[in-house]
């Protein structure tokens, strides 16, 4: 007979192997590797996401499992790094002047490193991914207003190593 997923973790967290490489792992602090997300863990960051300040009382609730289940599970995703932190989620159109816009760039050769050092001083940029295709780069902007936004981009397109950009300002999130 076939053992259940639960038995079978179990069987393996308590191998020598499993605890010799959680160590090595541990030493050299990479500890997410070791984390296997089912569905609770699953649901406890959907919850999370939804409201990062939520009492464990009110989680073990909406997840229908004890308080002390919620906790332990909550400590071992933060103590494997599966969960980084907490925080919160404000309005992006809080400001009516303030100018919202996704940046595709294109990139030079090899100095795709220069050019994220460089664009990521930039307090405009609110976030910033590699992406495959024509373009290498997608940056999400902010800027205050227009006439900020109008310097935000001079800014990046006179960094040395970007070939090309196209913007696209974001009118409203539906």
């Amino acid at each position: 007979m076939q053992d259940n997923p639960r038995k079978m973790r179990q069987k393996l967290q308590s191998s020598s192997i499993y605890q010799l490489l959680s160590c090595i792992l541990l030493c050299l602090n990479v500890q997410s590797v070791m984390h296997i997300f089912d569905d609770l863990d699953r649901r406890l960051i959907a919850a999370l996401r939804e409201d990062g300040r939520a009492p464990i009382s009110n989680l073990a609730t909406i997840l229908s499992v004890s308080r002390a289940t919620v906790q332990a599970r909550l400590d071992r995703l933060i103590d494997t790094g599966a969960v980084l932190g907490f925080t919160i989620r404000a309005r992006e159109d809080h400001d009516d002047n303030a100018i919202s816009a996704v940046m595709l760039i294109e990139v030079n050769g090899r100095s795709t490193t220069t050019v994220i050092r460089q664009l990521r001083g930039l307090t405009a940029l609110h976030s910033l991914h590699t992406t495959n295709g024509k373009w290498d780069l997608v940056a999400q902007l902010r800027a205050e207003n227009l006439h900020d936004f109008d310097r935000v981009l001079r800014e990046v397109r006179n960094i040395e190593g970007i070939t090309n950009s196209e913007t696209s300002i974001l009118l409203s999130s539906v």
